[in-house]
């Protein structure tokens, strides 16, 4: 999903199995951060152009993951850092990554994957640790929403299923990523702007694309809010129905009307960026807007950019040091009208 939690597994059948198998992926989950940070800890002296460890605070498969995946390909291909390597550190909308990432003090060659989502998680899981806490390096780009229906749906439109929700919103059901990530609060923000009573809104979190798509079409939620890149490939088979992507203009390149051209209006895309651990000397950190620099100008990253339809909206430094504070008080003042948080 959008709100780049962790990819959903499989459901296990039998019920005896479940402490298991969910005791093992923690202890799994334990070991390989525990040797991640082990080995760049032990690399610390080395330049961030030698080795770079990239986290994506969320399970394979998601929006986080994509981004630092993709990272990993554009510096490796571009010749910007020589050995990148990628751990997924899932759980709490990116907080349980965040506050891995606050133990990593002073190691100059470790970026993690943030956005929106984690701005909003921090508020929904009451973090004691915030973007604050940590360096910030750089915005790379926006994500786009995406509001779908199964193909099966009566909802040929979104004034229809905007209809349908205000009728009966504690009955119709909303899925999305985690609780305060992107997808809920765009769900919270187009529901006040039709005049739907959001202190009813039935929003059901999801813990991954896989299980929310389930969930979708097997009409357990009415419609779900994701990344378009989550749908896309299920909107092209004509599995699902997109009928709005969560911007005031329509998207170049997506043949999905905007909510401003359906005269709602809201927009909330899903940022990404990359900050570092805290205490970084100021050359450790130039370091890494340096090597951030590069890559976003490459020609790797902009084919990125292209592919994943994303919209390039690049600022290091100082200047998303500002605007990460600008935008958590933003996503608050959010929050709080929808009762997300404390």
């Amino acid at each position: 999903m959008a709100a780049d939690t962790e990819q959903a597994p499989p459901a296990d059948p039998p019920r005896r199995r479940s402490v298991g198998t969910i005791a093992w992926a923690v202890f799994a989950t334990v070991v390989i951060v525990a040797g991640f940070i082990s080995t760049l800890g032990s690399e610390a002296g080395d330049s961030a152009r030698s080795r770079l460890g990239l986290i994506a605070p969320a399970a394979p498969g998601g929006g986080w993951d994509l981004v630092a995946r993709e990272s990993q390909q554009a510096l490796k291909a571009d010749g910007i850092v020589n050995n990148v390597q990628v751990v997924n550190i899932p759980g709490a909308a990116g907080t349980i990554g965040l506050g891995q990432l606050t133990d990593m003090s002073g190691q100059g060659n470790t970026l993690m994957v943030t956005g929106t989502v984690m701005v909003g998680g921090i508020i929904a899981n009451d973090s004691s640790t915030t973007l604050a806490d940590v360096t910030p390096v750089a915005r790379l780009a926006e994500d786009f929403e995406v509001i779908v229906v199964p193909a099966a749906s009566p909802h040929q439109n979104l004034r229809s299923l905007l209809d349908a929700w205000k009728a009966d919103p504690a009955g119709t059901a909303i899925g999305g990523g985690s609780k305060g990530g992107t997808d809920h609060l765009l769900a919270g923000m187009v529901a006040g702007a039709y005049g739907i009573d959001t202190t009813k809104l039935n929003y059901i979190a999801f813990s991954g694309g896989g299980e929310a798509l389930n969930a979708l079409l097997a009409n357990t939620v009415a419609a779900s809010v994701s990344g378009y890149n989550e749908f896309a490939d299920q909107i092209e088979a004509g599995n699902v129905r997109a009928l709005a992507v969560g911007t005031k203009d329509r998207v170049e390149g997506v043949d999905v009307p905007s909510l401003g051209e359906q005269d709602i209006d809201v927009e909330l895309t899903n940022w990404r960026g990359l900050v570092g651990p805290p205490g970084l000397s100021p050359e450790q950190r130039q370091v890494l807007i340096d090597i951030v620099t590069e890559m976003r100008n490459g020609p790797a990253w902009q084919d990125t950019i292209a592919r994943n339809k994303w919209r390039d909206n690049f600022i290091s430094g100082d200047e998303f040091g500002a605007y990460l504070k600008t935008e958590a008080e933003r996503i608050g003042v959010i929050a709080q009208q929808l009762g997300i948080g404390a």
